[in-house]
């Protein structure tokens, strides 16, 4: 893995909403590295992007009535993709449309070429839940390239935080054999900006270094 060297502080100078849809073949051309963030509904997912990018809004363009079950892509420094896809675990959905979305989402995520890095978000208020621990279980059934983000870190004292990440990390390591790259972050205070924005470009920079390659 080529090692990135910062430009002092890692600054995503500009992010814009592209594209939202269902069908994957409407997606962008795969000519670019391409990361995600997914999460159970609530679990502070805009919030997190619009703080990583430094635009306000920008995750709720493509939170408009009927836009919450696509993939939505959205252009960094005009180098890669951000993706935002909707939450796991919506109760307020038929069978039918749930079914049909989790099958969008695991096609997505297993034959998307330039997906290289997904970032799972975990709500750091609650202890372990099982939904978040069979979506990951999944993602490394299907050699999905993950990332934990514990979010909502500012929402309660930082040995509750503390706590609830050790019990989640406990069960991943009892999953997985070993603990995963992970960031504990609070979009209101900004906390694990830097961290993650490192690895991000981390990421992209190891993307397009393999593809020149």
């Amino acid at each position: 893995k080529p090692t990135f060297v910062p430009y002092l502080k890692v600054m995503i100078k500009k992010a814009t909403f592209l594209v939202s849809n269902t069908d994957l073949s409407k997606c962008p051309k795969p000519d670019r590295a391409e990361i995600a963030f997914i999460g159970r509904s609530n679990v502070g997912k805009s919030s997190l992007i619009n703080m990583l990018t430094g635009v306000k809004e920008l995750a709720k363009t493509s939170q408009k009535p009927g836009k919450t079950q696509l993939v939505n892509h959205f252009t960094v420094d005009d180098r890669w993709y951000l993706v935002d896809l909707p939450g796991y675990g919506f109760a307020k959905v038929s069978k039918d449309k749930k079914v049909k979305w989790e099958k969008m989402i695991s096609n997505y995520l297993t034959t998307r070429t330039n997906l290289c890095g997904v970032f799972v978000l975990i709500d750091s208020r609650l202890e372990p839940q099982t939904i978040d621990l069979e979506f990951l279980n999944w993602c490394g059934e299907e050699d999905v390239p993950f990332v934990v983000a514990f979010t909502k870190a500012d929402k309660q004292s930082k040995t509750q935080t503390d706590k609830n990440v050790k019990s989640f990390l406990n069960k991943l390591v009892e999953i997985f054999g070993d603990t995963p790259d992970y960031f504990v972050t609070s979009a209101e205070k900004g906390q694990g900006k830097d961290e993650v924005l490192q690895y991000l470009a981390e990421l992209v920079s190891e993307f397009e270094s393999q593809r020149t390659n």
